[in-house]
């Protein structure tokens, strides 16, 4: 499915096709929110990536940095996005270790006992619009 022809790809078809984001318009706000660094600069949607570039893409908790190996517009099954890319060994650790923390603090906590009320709610909304 990659496109060997291709020199270049818009970078959110480009995330779209490696299976980052589940839609292209998902991965063009991403890019759009200064969530996807290219060599280290914020970039548009409409930047083109080619192969050798390094991206930086964070998503949700989950951060990762790869490098472009291969470009394609097209989304096919997961085991040709995976050839796309290269995931650097920095990444890899700290992906692992942000999940062991998460999953440390996940063991900690639990589940409340039941949901919060009216008043608890308003509370709620009132911290987070501080934020």
């Amino acid at each position: 499915m990659a496109d060997r022809d291709m020199d270049a790809v818009r970078i959110d078809k480009w995330l779209w096709a490696a299976r980052f984001f589940k839609t292209r318009s998902l991965a063009s706000q991403a890019v759009s929110g200064g969530h996807v660094d290219v060599n280290g600069s914020r970039v548009k949607p409409a930047r083109a990536v080619q192969a050798g570039d390094l991206l930086a893409i964070r998503r949700d908790q989950v951060e990762w940095t790869v490098q472009v190996l291969a470009v394609s517009d097209r989304r096919g099954p997961a085991t040709v996005a995976r050839t796309l890319y290269a995931e650097t060994e920095a990444s890899i650790a700290r992906r692992e270790r942000q999940q062991e923390e998460r999953r440390a603090l996940g063991q900690q906590g639990g589940f409340p006992e039941r949901r919060p009320d009216k008043h608890e709610r308003r509370k709620i909304r009132q911290f987070l619009k501080k934020e």
